[in-house]
C-alpha cells in the first residue's frame, strides 16, 4: 500500500469519526468516500454495518466505479452509497472526497421549498455554489446517476430534496469543512424560522462579496481547520501506523 493511500485512509477514517462527533451520522447509514490518489478509477468507502465512530483506516473497502470490491476481504456494502458516490467520482475528476448525510436539520431544509436561505455569514459560503436534486426514492437505481451528476454540475455542495446533504471536496478536509458548514447553515435556518419573527437578509451585494471572501481564503483557514479537526479525533490507531 502506497504512502499516499495510507495517508488518505487515515484522513477518511478521521472524517467518519468527526461526522459522528458532531452528530451528523445516521446509525450505519450514509457514506463518505475518497478517490485513491494512485488509482483514480477506485475509491475508499465504509463497510456497511459499522458505526461511524468505529471506522478505522484498515476497515475501509476499495471499490471501482461499478461498485465492485477490487481488493482485500469482501465486506457488506450499501447499494445506495455505491450508486451516489461512484456516479460523482466517475463524473468529477476534482472529486477527491464525497460526503453525504441525513441529518435532521439537513433533511428539514431539503423539505423546504426555498431550500437554503442566504441568512448569515455561514450560509453565504454556499452562495452561487449550491445545487439541488429532486427526490426519486431511495437511490438504488443506476438510471438516477446521470440526473444526479447533471444537477450537481460543477458545484461543491448539493441539497438532495426530501433526502439530505452532499458535499464534494478536492481533499477530505475540504469536503468535511463544506459539510460541517452546510450542516451548521441548516441548523441556523431551522432555528431562525422557529422564532416566528420576520427574517432579515443581507443585500445581494453583500451576499456576493461574502461568497468571494470565502473563495479567496486569505488566511489559509481550510488547512488550519483540518489540522485542528484531526487533533480533535486523534491519530490513527497504533496498529495502523
Amino acid at each position: 500500500m502506497s504512502p499516499s493511500e495510507i495517508a488518505l485512509r487515515a484522513d477518511l477514517a478521521a472524517a467518519y469519526r468527526l461526522i459522528a462527533h458532531f452528530g451528523m451520522d445516521d446509525v450505519i447509514h450514509t457514506h463518505l468516500s475518497a478517490r485513491l490518489p494512485d488509482e483514480p478509477d477506485k475509491l475508499l468507502i465504509n463497510r456497511y454495518g459499522d458505526l461511524f465512530r468505529e471506522v478505522t483506516p484498515e476497515s475501509l473497502a476499495v471499490i471501482d466505479h461499478s461498485g465492485s470490491q477490487v481488493r482485500g476481504q469482501q465486506v457488506p456494502l450499501n447499494t445506495a452509497g455505491i450508486v451516489i458516490h461512484t456516479a460523482i467520482h466517475a463524473a468529477r475528476p476534482d472529486a477527491a472526497c464525497v460526503i453525504h448525510t441525513h441529518t435532521a436539520a439537513g433533511v428539514a431544509v431539503s423539505c423546504q421549498e426555498d431550500g437554503l436561505l442566504p441568512l448569515n455569514q455561514t450560509a453565504l459560503l454556499f452562495y452561487g455554489r449550491l445545487a439541488y436534486h429532486d427526490f426519486e426514492g431511495i437511490a438504488l437505481d443506476r438510471d438516477e446517476q446521470s440526473r444526479l451528476v447533471a444537477d450537481l454540475g460543477d458545484c461543491s455542495a448539493m441539497i438532495l430534496r426530501n433526502h439530505g446533504l452532499l458535499t464534494v471536496g478536492r481533499s477530505v478536509g475540504e469536503a468535511f469543512s463544506l459539510m460541517y458548514n452546510l450542516e451548521q447553515s441548516c441548523r441556523m435556518q431551522v432555528m431562525a424560522l422557529s422564532g416566528g419573527r420576520p427574517l432579515r437578509l443581507p443585500t445581494p451585494d453583500v451576499m456576493r462579496r461574502t461568497a468571494a471572501q470565502y473563495a479567496a481564503d486569505p488566511d489559509g483557514a481550510a488547512e488550519l481547520e483540518w489540522a485542528a479537526l484531526r487533533r480533535l479525533v486523534g491519530a490513527p490507531p497504533a496498529a495502523w501506523t
